[in-house]
């Protein structure tokens, strides 16, 4: 059984304009994306900037309120609870944000910050916390003096790493990571990377892992779906969609990987134009106006995200034209 099933999930935001600020349009984020997460899975979520990844994953947390769509969480419908049920089930659902520096207070010292989410939910007395913080601390690999210290204090990764020992406090089930290593540089980024593989095992924890690295999702996921102005386009086992991607977006993605051999000739496929607005989509597949083989059908009807074998599925009607 899933321990997160996403079905359906659409975010808009309002456009507002003119002088009496109407709102005169809305930009589609999230445009009807469904999947789900077994638990101690990790899903990798990628694509270009603005492709809606971000904002799925606020919406899940209800950072975002949903514009349509149903999450269920450990058999509790997300999207219908109340406030004080929702505080009690983010206990089991927490997040990594990208900017380390942005999501930890920077006038609150490092064991106030880790100490926060055990005192929201009711989590020990004030001895017991102090225990916890020190704990968390070591686990992340850092020093228990280092409690006493402030956010500006320490380095992008050590950040990333409080992050991380904050979002593991509650000891959740599910973790949403919006690109917990883009910020960081790349020595680091493997740190960072091998701390949440080895937590995952140690605490049996579940992932959705955001980024636009597709190296990075690979290090990490189990499974890897792609986004493309606001729609999962495809969504295969690591292995078989770095091996054998369906999607012409997919494939460009791919080829856009850096090779570490300096001898190796990797072809490169350049898409032409640029990512549509996603305040005006295009009719029919998103990704047509950009597609090297796109078809007539392609400009006039939305290709269903369809099961191709083996879990592997994929929204193209170049792959419904083979099949």
């Amino acid at each position: 059984m899933a321990l997160i099933d996403v079905r359906n999930l659409k975010k808009t935001f309002p456009i507002h304009g003119g002088v009496l600020g109407r709102k005169v349009g809305e930009v589609v984020a999230v445009d009807d994306v469904s999947f789900s997460v077994e638990p101690g899975e990790t899903l990798g979520l990628v694509g270009e900037s603005g492709c809606g990844k971000s904002t799925t994953g606020r919406t899940i947390m209800r950072l975002y309120e949903p514009t349509a769509g149903e999450v269920e969480f450990a058999g509790k419908k997300l999207f219908q609870l109340k406030a004080e049920e929702l505080r009690q089930v983010r206990r089991d659902l927490q997040m990594v944000f990208q900017d380390p520096f942005a999501s930890l207070n920077p006038r609150q010292k490092i064991s106030a910050i880790l100490e926060e989410p055990l005192i929201v939910h009711g989590l020990g007395d004030a001895q017991e916390r102090k225990e916890q913080v020190r704990e968390l601390l070591h686990v992340v690999g850092m020093n228990e003096s280092h409690a006493g210290r402030y956010p500006h204090q320490f380095s992008g990764g050590q950040r990333q790493r409080i992050g991380i020992a904050r979002a593991l406090s509650t000891r959740p089930k599910l973790i949403i990571a919006d690109e917990p290593v883009s910020a960081l540089d790349v020595s680091i980024q493997s740190q960072v990377l091998n701390l949440m593989m080895d937590l995952q095992e140690q605490f049996e924890l579940t992932y959705i892992f955001i980024a636009h690295d597709l190296s990075v999702v690979k290090h990490i996921s189990d499974r890897v779906g792609v986004m493309y102005l606001g729609r999962l386009v495809e969504l295969a086992p690591r292995d078989e969609l770095y091996k054998k991607p369906l999607h012409p977006y997919t494939e460009a993605l791919l080829s856009a990987v850096p090779v570490p051999d300096p001898d190796a000739k990797k072809e490169r496929i350049i898409l032409s134009g640029d990512v549509p607005s996603p305040d005006n989509p295009p009719q029919g597949c998103a990704f047509h106006p950009r597609c090297p083989h796109v078809m007539d059908v392609c400009r006039e009807t939305r290709p269903i995200f369809d099961d191709a074998g083996g879990g592997h599925f994929v929204a193209c009607h170049l792959h419904n034209a083979k099949a």
